[in-house]
């Protein structure tokens, strides 16, 4: 009880195992090797044994190489996937930004994409009527807002979708790579936002591969490697020793 009013998430011991299935044969050499391969699957294990623990109001950034096993413990916390051991327990309420434009309908203007995606993160009409105006003024897009979002670029989507999400009131805020995507001007309008969020306690997980918005923004970082923390602490400590490694 005590960990749980301390700490916005706690991953206690988690492991993630994925199958991944063999290719099927397209030439005939192939199909003949595939009637001794046929079903076969292989067991790829993401996350080994993962355990983490971050206060109210930190700001952590989970580094590491491409396959190391970032972007799935953040679905883990969003609770999107589920692991095959151990678990992740959150406290309050959570958004986040893991894939561009999930959430969205294609069809759908931008206007009606904000009601649906704000409804899902718990929203009322009312609640929704009340912030539409600062989400589409922070977004940019008022000119397309009524437009189909399958007519948007990647960068539009980013705009909508963090837009929405910095006006719901969540108290654990989770981020994947989606900032790297779109302008300069909105990415440090965007950081700009968060550190305003930072500074009013909110707590903030997010993935990244650019050191600079670790350095810039996190209080701590931490480095997986392989499906393991390698280091966790404090940022430029992690970071220095991140790129010294994969330099």
């Amino acid at each position: 009880m005590k960990d749980q009013e301390e700490y916005k998430i706690i991953v206690d011991d988690v492991y993630k195992t994925f199958n991944v299935y063999l290719d099927r044969a397209n030439t005939v050499k192939e199909k003949i090797l595939f009637l001794f391969t046929r079903n076969k699957k292989q067991k790829r294990e993401v996350l080994k044994g993962i355990n983490l623990k971050i206060k109210k109001g930190e700001v952590v950034a989970l580094i590491g190489t491409n396959g190391s096993g970032k972007s799935t413990l953040l679905k883990l916390m969003t609770k999107i996937i589920y692991p095959n051991k151990g678990k992740i327990i959150t406290e309050g309420k959570l958004t986040s930004l893991l894939e561009l434009g999930a959430g969205f309908h294609p069809d759908f203007s931008g206007r009606e994409n904000i009601y649906f995606n704000a409804s899902i993160f718990g929203l009322t009409k009312k609640q929704i009527d009340e912030r539409i105006e600062d989400i589409i003024e922070f977004s940019e897009l008022r000119p397309f807002i009524d437009n189909p979002v399958r007519t948007y670029s990647s960068g539009m989507y980013m705009r909508l979708a963090f837009s929405v999400a910095i006006n719901v009131d969540a108290d654990i805020l989770l981020i994947d790579e989606i900032l790297s995507v779109g302008d300069e001007h909105f990415q440090n309008k965007c950081f700009n936002k968060m550190q305003e969020l930072k500074n009013s306690g909110k707590t903030m997980v997010f993935v990244t591969h650019s050191m600079q918005s670790v350095k810039r923004l996190c209080d701590r970082a931490v480095w997986l490697c392989e499906g393991k923390i390698k280091m966790d602490g404090k940022t430029e400590d992690v970071v220095d020793a991140y790129i010294k490694a994969t330099s």
